[in-house]
């Protein structure tokens, strides 16, 4: 297929809120193909999971944003805070990917991430506290008062963020990844403005005086033999904070929803909390906070399930569509938390897999069982077809950004 049979990511509203039936066609058409995306480029869209896990790994589909960037600066939008801050793991490629990835790495060291077990705990209780004060039959948003500030001030803590600056942080992180079209709006860049601002000043008092959290071991790691620059010191600092509380929100939110709407999973996982970690990987691959890695360019020419993509063309890997691969598992359109354990791919694969995953499950395991036992007769509050997946950009991010319920009476 020469040339593009779909735009991708220009989606009606029906789609952004359920795009798994354009999922399974495209992939039932070919594994691999090639699409326009929104802003009128064109790409290679992976959908088949076998192609999904080989594309992941091939050291021929680049990360090295800032090298296509220098190609051709139209390919890749950086978007805010801009180039300056796209020098992290996830945008490199060997031997500087390898490099940041065992520096970063100190910070997520089992241990540290093990002690930050009762902080998450606490944070769950208290974010509950405030959402049951409301009353039970009141209509709450578990977006805004629980699957957000949850990982957002665990993330905060991980990084010594002082109290008195999260909720500006907050508040402008929310701002910059609200959808828009065209330049950025002016509240984006003063959003970016201040997430920058206070990067900067994070990292100065931390070399002013050492703290024993994640900026302190990366400022560290910066002024070592082994260092990080500045450029990648400041954007792994803002790659961690995106990755590490935007991406849980989505998995909360959207798996409450999956749960509410399979009342049988719910049962089981209530009766069985010991399923907390199957359901978990279940829900992350069902309900897809991630439906795409973020974009590749071919260095050369890549043979991907028959399909050749020609060198200096973008490559896209749809998770989401990989994840419900039926040829990989077995009536993926069904959530079962009993499933057999097979390999999902929504942290990734290969060498980018997900250096925050342990977290992110941790965070998981914790809210969901919060939750849950707390509030037997949670439901939502609107109709499923009221809510709307209109989180981020719709590719790499799918979650969303209300999510009404009523708790019930707590137990």
């Amino acid at each position: 297929m020469s040339e593009p049979i779909t735009t991708w990511g220009a989606w009606d509203e029906a789609t952004q809120n359920d795009p798994y039936p354009l999922f399974e066609r495209m992939r039932a058409e070919c594994p691999v193909q090639r699409v326009r995306l929104a802003d009128g480029h064109e790409a290679w869209l992976v959908l088949g999971h076998v192609a999904a896990q080989q594309a992941l790994k091939d050291g021929r589909l680049s990360k090295d944003i800032v090298a296509a960037l220098d190609e051709d600066p139209d390919v890749v939008d950086p978007g805010l805070p801009g180039p300056a801050f796209a020098r992290h793991m996830m945008n490199l490629d060997p031997p500087d990917h390898a490099r940041l990835r065992r520096l970063v790495s100190r910070a997520f060291v089992p241990t540290r991430i093990a002690a930050l077990e009762p902080s998450i705990e606490r944070i769950a209780r208290e974010l509950l506290e405030e959402l049951e004060a409301a009353g039970p039959e009141s209509i709450v948003d578990l977006v805004e008062g629980f699957a957000y500030p949850l990982p957002f001030r665990v993330i905060c803590e991980l990084l010594g963020v002082p109290e008195e600056d999260r909720v500006g942080l907050r508040q402008s992180f929310r701002t910059l990844f609200q959808p828009w079209s065209g330049s950025p709006p002016p509240e984006a860049v003063a959003a970016s403005d201040m997430i920058v601002a206070s990067l900067r000043h994070l990292v100065a008092t931390h070399r002013e005086q050492h703290q024993d959290d994640l900026v302190g071991v990366l400022v560290t790691a910066s002024d070592d033999d082994d260092r990080l620059t500045e450029q990648e010191l400041l954007s792994s600092l803002f790659q961690l904070i995106v990755a590490g509380h935007d991406t849980t929100t989505s998995l909360i939110g959207n798996g409450v929803v999956d749960l509410l709407e399979h009342p049988d999973q719910l049962r089981l996982l209530r009766e069985d909390p010991d399923r907390m970690p199957a359901a978990i990987e279940e829900l992350i691959r069902f309900s897809a906070p991630v439906p795409h890695a973020t974009f590749r360019v071919a260095t050369e020419a890549v043979d991907l399930e028959g399909v050749e993509i020609p060198a200096h063309e973008q490559v896209l890997i749809c998770l989401g569509a990989a994840n419900h691969d039926p040829g990989f598992y077995d009536n993926p359109a069904v959530l079962d938390i009993s499933r057999e354990p097979r390999p999902h791919l929504g942290f990734g694969h290969g060498i980018h897999f997900c250096l925050g995953a342990p977290l992110a499950r941790l965070e998981a395991r914790i809210a969901f069982g919060a939750l849950l036992g707390r509030f037997p007769d949670l439901r939502l509050a609107v109709d499923r077809r009221e809510l709307r997946w209109t989180h981020g950009d719709g590719l790499v991010l799918r979650g969303l950004d209300e999510l009404p319920v009523r708790l019930g009476q707590p137990a």
